[in-house]
């Protein structure tokens, strides 16, 4: 059974979730599970951004299925060929015949890496600041490499002032029916695994998120619908504002960690002795 949501009146959440991974790409604990984020943008011309995990396939494919509502799928845009989000692509390619990929020249490359497939006349290679239009929709290209992958790019719908922003401004955690960061105690329930997923995912390539931001300086977005995690259609400035601080390597607050291993609790204690030395001194 579909289960979608409307994001504008063109452009549908067709995402899904898995609640029952326990590890994200095997390393990351997820208890609260995650959410593969998928959009579809119905015009004169159709667009999916994005695909999912293959744990979610089916899911995933009622959904699309539901909302093209027997219209044909134009174009699959890939803003970023990680497993999670390109294990549907041969199927989409076999339900529809005229079915396009766009995706820049590193894009393509990996998916004949990654699959063997006959591509042949049904690619689109887009470069940086190219423009698809679907109609009413216009699609605007940037180039964000190494957020978190080589050939990562974000997609920018002009009429809405939609940003599609691939891994960043993701979260782990699986979504709850409300999609929507202003349905949520984000503070409270997400600040935390969005900082998480951050450094795990995105933390060692600070420079390049810094690079990110600055091209998305120059947009006026209303939306910002990352992979993983909610959507944000309020507080954008609070979120590129936690972005830039993180990516920064700017802490967010002053404290001091003390790291150690110990076989037979004397360097444990040493460091119980050295953490308690501060209280002594009066300082917090």
């Amino acid at each position: 059974m579909y289960c979608t949501r409307k994001i504008t009146d063109a452009v549908t959440w067709v995402g899904g979730c898995d609640r029952r991974l326990s590890l994200f790409e095997n390393l990351f604990p997820v208890p609260s599970g995650v959410a593969y984020n998928s959009y579809l943008i119905l015009d004169e011309k159709t667009a999916l951004l994005d695909t999912v995990d293959s744990s979610i396939s089916r899911q995933f494919l009622e959904n699309v299925l539901h909302t093209l509502d027997s219209r044909p799928l134009d174009y699959l845009v890939i803003n970023h060929m990680e497993p999670d989000h390109c294990a549907n692509i041969s199927e989409l390619l076999l339900r529809f015949p005229g079915l396009k990929i766009v995706g820049n020249a590193k894009t393509l490359t990996f998916i004949r890496q990654f699959y063997d497939m006959d591509l042949e006349g049904r690619t689109i290679t887009v470069k940086e600041k190219d423009t698809l239009p679907l109609g009413r929709h216009t699609l605007h290209f940037y180039l964000t490499p190494m957020v978190h992958w080589p050939e990562v790019m974000m997609t920018y719908e002009e009429s809405e002032n939609i940003l599609f922003s691939a891994d960043a401004f993701g979260c782990f955690g699986a979504l709850n029916g409300n999609i929507f960061i202003d349905e949520l105690d984000y503070t409270q329930d997400w600040l935390a695994e969005a900082r998480r997923y951050y450094g795990n995912i995105v933390g060692k390539y600070g420079p390049q998120v810094q690079a990110a931001l600055k091209k998305l300086s120059a947009l006026e977005i209303a939306v910002v619908c990352p992979l993983h995690g909610p959507i944000w259609r309020s507080d954008i400035d609070l979120l590129l504002d936690i972005y830039a601080r993180w990516s920064s390597y700017e802490p967010e607050e002053h404290t001091v960690a003390l790291f150690y291993g110990s076989m037979y609790g004397d360097s444990e204690n040493a460091v119980n002795i050295l953490a308690a030395r501060p209280c002594r001194c009066g300082h917090p």
